[in-house]
């Protein structure tokens, strides 16, 4: 079976966070959790939170998905809305953070 462009997104980015050993998952609410999650969450080195939103090029979050990465980030983690041409942003973010 194809991969949709957003699951492209998503195996792109499950290997830049294997090359910086991130720990990360994919949220699963099956209808308990919150609606707006990030499609992965990790933990970067040193404790660091960071949500990741994968989109399509073109393609953007829902207003729960932003109001979500917002609370991420006014508490303190990382948020990010990955798309293919932001694939090196979210490299550089890693390596910032992996060392």
């Amino acid at each position: 079976m194809a991969r949709t462009p957003e699951g492209k997104v998503k195996d792109d980015v499950v290997k830049l966070l294997k090359k910086f050993n991130a720990y990360y998952f994919f949220p699963a609410t099956h209808g308990y959790g919150r609606s707006g999650i990030p499609d992965i969450i990790c933990c970067l080195k040193g404790g660091r939170f960071l949500g990741i939103e994968c989109k399509a090029e073109g393609k953007a979050p829902t207003s729960l998905q932003i109001r979500e990465l917002h609370i991420i980030q006014d508490t303190g983690g990382l948020a990010l809305t990955v798309t293919p041409s932001r694939l090196p942003l979210l490299e550089l973010l890693l390596k910032e953070n992996s060392q």
